[in-house]
């Protein structure tokens, strides 16, 4: 009967109310990150301690993630997902409405708790309410939601901060949280085999829900905090590195070989699985790495506001948008590793394009290539998971879903903790070479200290001053030459990278065009 009752309802409808809240809470993984200055300053704390608000999430989203097939197999998947969306409402009505830093780190991590759950339920929703040869498609709805969420958050976040407060930011969630809940109340129904009637007799492994938590919990904050920590010559920053090693370490052989694991690693012997789980990882790692640098960018060496910023990154998104449906009925005509391999080439190319950039180029030069990028994107995260999940069992979609969630998710921490440190220390390391050249015995610097001071004079600077602004003129051209090296390297980097991952789409096993239903493996 429950079967029934779950087809009864268009899958279309279904995929429309399980993306909203998860739109919802992808956003809030980036939406704050522009508004860290004004929450400082209104709850008069210091920015490095406002950080918290982003960590504090990230580090509770990143331990619930992998266990939300676990725990959707042991309360019902409607009863916890409701219960997520609630969580997540509450807590943001709570974060609106904190009167101190340590009250908004608070429910923050329980946002970050409700909101974890979301991505992959949702994700295992949409895989069994459409049949196999629509996975594509519905994917793509997936899609849409998780990718283009990040991008416009900044975006969204800058906005609202700029026009109202910075609060506002977590109370718009409240009326999409409560159309959420009515919604899922009156249309989600748990299939047959996720009911467990006495899970409160259920055996429950404790010690690897401990191992990951601290585990996951300790890399997070790593990645993080670790460049704003100077990584390991920080004892904050090494001994979580211990902690998050060993306890993942001993979670990962616990959890291999215990009867009833919390996550369900036994998953990845399926090669298919395997790879695409490792792409999603990178497609995170390339993702999300980009979006923090093209900002960083734009704003402090071509001197764009927020907003502007994020107008660059914004046709990317609606590029997206459009592409992903295009693709998912592409999966039908064609095999999904020939479509993931066109996307890495085609976002491999736009991170080549942005490694060409310089001090002087337009607007229009960094939008076309963020639309490069997401042309890219859209043959990439559609393909992936349809590859995912091609050969895992409906029953193991949960478990599954917050698998290759958690690996995009760990990657794009991976992703911003790598790109900041290369341009930090590739930033020094041209600033050193650039400086050696900059001396009174090249001509070069000579020919510039002249012109620079016979600038400044003719401005009716006095000559001795105009000696010294002449000679710290030079050093902040040099400075921003550096970093625009730096810029440079860390695009290229990605780039090169990213491009290697395509002799492992041979590796996947074929996945036919699906023209009709399949059985279930």
């Amino acid at each position: 009967m429950e079967q029934q009752g779950q087809s009864a309802v268009n899958p279309w409808v279904i995929a429309m109310t399980v993306m909203l809240a998860t739109f919802m809470e992808v956003l809030d993984t980036s939406v704050a990150n522009v508004a860290l200055p004004h929450i400082a300053g209104n709850l008069s704390a210091g920015v490095d301690e406002s950080t918290w608000v982003l960590t504090s999430y990230l580090v509770s989203n990143a331990i619930i993630l992998p266990l939300s097939g676990w725990f959707s197999s042991l309360f019902g998947r409607k009863r916890f997902y409701l219960g997520c969306v609630i969580l997540f409402t509450l807590s943001s009505i709570m974060c609106g409405l904190a009167p101190n830093l340590g009250t908004l780190v608070f429910f923050r991590i329980l946002q970050g708790l409700g909101g974890g759950g979301l991505q992959p339920v949702s994700q295992a929703i949409l895989v069994e309410s459409f049949p196999k040869k629509k996975h594509g498609l519905a994917m793509a709805i997936y899609g849409m939601g998780v990718v283009v969420a990040p991008i416009i958050g900044p975006t969204l976040g800058g906005w609202i901060t700029d026009n109202y407060s910075w609060r506002w930011i977590f109370l718009i969630n409240i009326p999409v949280g409560f159309l959420a809940v009515s919604l899922v109340t009156a249309l989600l129904v748990d299939p047959p085999y996720l009911v467990r009637k006495n899970w409160r007799k259920e055996r429950i492994d404790y010690m690897g829900l401990g191992l990951l938590a601290i585990g996951l919990g300790c890399l997070q904050v790593v990645l993080d905090k670790g460049q704003r920590e100077d990584w390991f010559g920080s004892h904050f920053i090494l001994g979580f590195s211990i902690i998050a090693v060993s306890a993942l370490v001993l979670g990962f052989f616990w959890e291999f070989f215990h009867d009833a694991p919390v996550i369900e690693l036994r998953l990845f012997k399926d090669r298919n699985f395997l790879v695409a789980t490792f792409t999603m990882f990178m497609l995170g790692f390339m993702l999300y790495g980009s979006i923090v640098l093209l900002p960083i960018f734009l704003q402090t060496l071509m001197g764009y506001t927020a907003l502007l910023s994020g107008l660059v990154l914004s046709p990317g998104g609606l590029v997206v948008l459009i592409m992903m449906p295009l693709v998912g009925w592409l999966l039908i005509k064609f095999e999904a590793r020939w479509l993931i391999i066109v996307g890495i080439a085609v976002s491999s190319l736009s991170l080549f394009q942005m490694a060409r950039f310089n001090l002087q180029i337009s607007f229009s030069d960094a939008m076309y290539a963020r639309l490069v990028q997401g042309f890219g994107l859209a043959f990439l995260f559609v393909p992936i998971n349809t590859a995912a999940f091609y050969f895992i069992p409906k029953e193991k979609s949960g478990n599954a879903a917050g698998l290759i969630n958690l690996a995009r998710n760990i990657g794009g921490s991976f992703g911003i903790a790598f790109v900041t440190t290369l341009l930090s220390r590739r930033t020094q390391f041209h600033q050193n070479v650039l400086v050696s050249h900059v001396t009174p015995f090249h001509d070069a610097y000579q020919q510039m200290m002249h012109e620079a001071r016979q600038m400044l004079v003719q401005q009716g600077i006095h000559a001795v001053e105009a000696a010294n602004s002449a000679s710290a003129l030079i050093y902040q051209l040099v400075q921003r030459q550096a970093h625009m090296m730096a810029f440079i390297d860390d695009f290229w980097i990605l780039g090169v990278m990213f491009i290697l991952l395509i002799p492992f789409m041979f590796l996947l096993r074929r996945t036919k065009p699906q023209q009709k239903e399949l059985p279930a493996p």
